[in-house]
């Protein structure tokens, strides 16, 4: 019922998750990453408390794999768990247990790993992994991963319909620099491509308000949110 990608940019050493599912609220329940540290997702049927678990792993500097086998190895019911990890270095590692759901599958690369269930077929993973290493690295992180998660659902995506959709970015600062739902709606992708793009434009002035607000524009009001 769910596929998602993490990925790191090289040029900028921000990280991103994108999710998307048949399930409601899934970006709140899946999608975890932190400054300077990684990103990481727990999907299937998910234990979120193993998301914090991860990053706390490679908040010590533990890499990608090191990470989730700790993960999963302490974890209640794991072969009902699918996740995966992305580390400062860009090394990525993934799981699936016995038990994950349907058709399911997961790539992997330098700076990015995709995995899914219930999938429509075991090809989704890896055309989200293969646009994004083909994507401009010029480009902002957050509209390569939307690029890579639109291949995955033209590659065929879930088995069923889906209904929600996020994207979480951190760069910087302890908070994220984007963090947009999609959590009931028909073409929850479509939706979030079209939130990311009024968004991105104006992300950053939204970190140097919180900086030095006098050295930012302002939308709307001032002071605004």
């Amino acid at each position: 019922m769910t596929f998602s990608l993490v990925a790191r940019c090289s040029r900028t050493g921000q990280f991103a998750v994108a999710v998307t599912s048949s399930s409601p609220a899934v970006a709140a329940r899946c999608a975890f990453a932190r400054a300077g540290i990684g990103a990481v997702t727990t999907q299937n049927v998910t234990d979120p408390r193993l998301g914090p678990k991860m990053l706390a792993a490679l908040t010590t500097g533990r890499n990608a794999e090191t990470a989730l086998q700790e993960a999963v190895s302490g974890a209640h019911f794991s072969e009902y768990r699918q996740l995966t990890v992305i580390d400062a270095q860009g090394g990525t590692a993934f799981y699936s247990g016995a038990k994950t759901l349907g058709v399911y599958g997961a790539a992997q690369g330098h700076d990015a790993v995709s995995a899914g269930n219930l999938l429509a077929n075991q090809n989704v993973p890896q055309a989200v992994v293969g646009t994004f290493a083909a994507s401009d690295p010029a480009l902002e992180l957050g509209t390569r991963v939307m690029a890579a998660m639109r291949a995955g659902l033209a590659a065929g995506g879930e088995a069923g319909p889906l209904q929600s959709a996020g994207i979480l970015v951190v760069d910087k600062e302890a908070w994220p620099v984007a963090d947009l739902r999609v959590d009931w709606h028909d073409t929850p992708l479509d939706e979030l491509a079209r939130l990311w793009k009024i968004w991105q434009p104006q992300m950053y002035d939204y970190v140097t308000r919180a900086l030095n607000p006098t050295a930012a524009p302002s939308y709307g009001v001032p002071g605004d949110e």
